[in-house]
């Protein structure tokens, strides 16, 4: 079991890893729309907050020797399940390959974002 941590993705702001790397697979811990550079919530809608996510995620998948385009689930979490459409615009420029996935709205996600987003690919 591999630890994974970069710079270019937000730290864990709890007991957790960004990412764990066990049997040639990767499982990213969720995302939420935090800007790497100042720790701040992305200020914006779906679109930007979902943008800054997919970032996210792309940079813990290449610290962990692998890419979006080896997705093979996901599991999104909205604030708001009316953001679905505006959501699925942006999901779909970053997981062009469509891996498994689950979307779910829920009460409240960190920070007041608006979304959180977790992949587990192909190392």
């Amino acid at each position: 079991m591999n630890k994974i941590y970069t710079e270019k993705a937000p730290a864990a702001i709890g007991p957790y890893s960004q990412a764990i790397v066990v049997n040639g697979l990767v499982f990213t811990s969720g995302q939420i729309p935090i800007i790497p550079e100042t720790g701040e919530l992305a200020q914006g809608d779906i679109k930007v907050q979902t943008k800054q996510v997919m970032e996210n995620l792309k940079a813990v998948l290449e610290a962990s020797g692998t890419s979006l385009e080896k997705a093979v689930k996901t599991t999104c979490l909205l604030a708001d399940i009316n953001d679905f459409a505006a959501f699925n615009e942006v999901y779909g420029q970053y997981f062009v390959n469509k891996p498994a996935r689950s979307c779910f709205q829920v009460a409240a996600i960190p920070k007041g974002a608006l979304l959180e987003v977790e992949v587990i690919a192909e190392i």
